[in-house]
This record gives structure tokens, sequence and C-alpha cells, in this order.
């Protein structure tokens, strides 16, 4: 044991390595003079006011885009994507962080993209237009279970001229519009899966039982809200359901099948009919 100390004593000191090339006296000095502090501290000020149903996913694909938007990367996504402006998609991930019952958090972002979406450029002035409007709903819609049929005619309904500025209200109700209806799509493919017994095709006499059910649920709904709508389908109770399917199958009329994608066409299809169109 006294030889080890012996040895261990007349063991030259280590000599500190600095880091090669900055010259850095601490690791806290390292980190804030390369801008990590803030970029962490920024991150999780977003997570605090996103409030995202999953922190580390969000944490994940936040430093995933910060990588994406330096000038290299934004360079092969113009390459990729001709035409789209990088502000598009920053908008597109702003609206897509919380889920919409989220009030507060989906505001919050709301306003966020909209004000990514309307910064001015050299050749632009500041501000939304319908044309980017326009183009952000289409995007939002194509990430769903929505058929093409209903969000198309929904963007009909929620749309703005190209030329014309989009106010805050309006483009939160546009967005907010379009994410009630992927919603709204999921739950009724997920109906169509228990119709079905996780086939392609129902029995079309269940179906149109569910249909009419469904009809009568969203005509109770109070206000013009897209919310209330879906809020009022979810209302939709196991008993009058049951009912309703049971007096189709008893009907003598012989049942066709139904698929999946014409029962997804005629019940977002009410759903649309529902949504106050923008004036």
């Amino acid at each position: 044991m006294a030889a080890y100390d012996k040895r261990r004593a007349a063991a030259p000191a280590p000599v500190p390595v600095p880091a090669a090339g900055n010259g850095l006296g601490s690791e806290a000095e390292f980190l804030l003079r390369a801008g990590v502090t803030a970029m962490v501290r920024e991150a999780l000020l977003k997570v605090l006011e996103a409030r995202p149903e999953e922190p580390v996913s969000f944490l994940a694909d936040y430093f995933e885009r910060l990588v994406l938007v330096s000038p290299a990367a934004a360079g092969e996504a113009a390459a990729e994507l001709p035409g789209l402006p990088q502000r598009l998609a920053r908008a597109l991930w702003y609206v897509r962080l919380a889920h919409h019952s989220h009030r507060t958090a989906f505001d919050s972002n709301a306003g966020a993209a909209y004000e990514v979406l309307g910064a001015g450029g050299r050749r632009r002035a500041a501000g939304v237009d319908g044309r980017l409007y326009s183009e952000l709903l289409r995007r939002i819609c194509q990430h769903g279970a929505a058929p093409a049929e209903a969000a198309a005619a929904l963007l009909r309904r929620v749309r703005c001229r190209d030329h014309e500025a989009v106010p805050f209200d309006v483009f939160r109700y546009g967005v907010l519009t379009c994410c009630v209806l992927l919603e709204f799509a999921a739950k009724a493919d997920a109906l169509f899966g228990v119709l079905g017994g996780g086939s392609g095709a129902a029995d079309g006499r269940l179906c149109q039982a569910v249909l009419r059910a469904l009809e009568e649920a969203l005509r109770g709904g109070q206000g013009s809200l897209p919310g209330r709508y879906l809020e009022a389908g979810s209302k939709l109770g196991p008993d009058g359901l049951a009912l309703a399917m049971d007096r189709a199958l008893q009907e003598r009329k012989l049942g066709t099948a139904m698929s999946r994608e014409e029962f997804l066409r005629k019940a977002t299809a009410l759903f649309v009919a529902k949504v106050k169109p923008v004036e």
C-alpha cells in the first residue's frame, strides 16, 4: 500500500488539454459561447409554450428542424420542394405541435405560425395572404384519413382569395377546422373498423344507420365552432347506435356492402356541411 502511494505521488500530474481551436476556460463558458445554453433554454420555453402530448418527441423534432433551417439544408429543401417558402414548412410544424383541445397552447402555436407565415421578405410585404393561407390548410389536410373530396370541399368553405390579406381570427378558424376534420375522419375510420370487423367492407344497412345517427348528433350541435360538432359526434351514445343498428338489421331489405372509402366520404361530408363558410 505504501509503495502504491509513493508511485502515485511520483507520477506527474495530468496536463489539462484545452479544447481544440477554442481555448475556453470552462465547460459553462464553452456552452455559452457556442450558443448551446440559449438554444436549450429556448427549446424548454417552447415545450412549456406548446405543451405537446409527447415532450421528448417534440424536443427531438425541434432540434432536427434547427438543423434543417441551416443555409445548406435550406438549399436542399428548396431543391426538393421548388417554390415552397421555408416559412410555410415552419408554420406547418407549429400548428401540429399541440392538440386543438389544448386551447391555450393551440392558440399560441397558431399565433406563432401566423407570424412565421406572414414574415416579409425582400420581394413581398409582411402579412399572410390567401395564397399561403390556402396552401397551409391544404398541407394540414394531407396528414390524416380525411378523403380528398372532403378536404377540397372544406377548403372551399374556409379559403380566401389569393390576393386577400387574411386576419388572424380567420387564419385560426381555418387551421382549427382542418385539424378537427382530421380527427373527425379518424374517429369515423375507427367506427367503421368496428362495423366491418377489421375488413374493408361492412353491411350497408349498419353503415347507413350509423350515418343517420351521426347526422342527428351533428344536427344537435350548438354554435358554429368546429370543435362543437366533433364533441356532438363523440357524444353519440352506444345505446342509440345499438338501437339504430338493430332496427337496420330487422329490415327485410337485402343489405349491400359499403366500403371504408364510401363510409368515410359520407361521414366527413356530414361534418363539412356543418362548417360555417368564411365570408
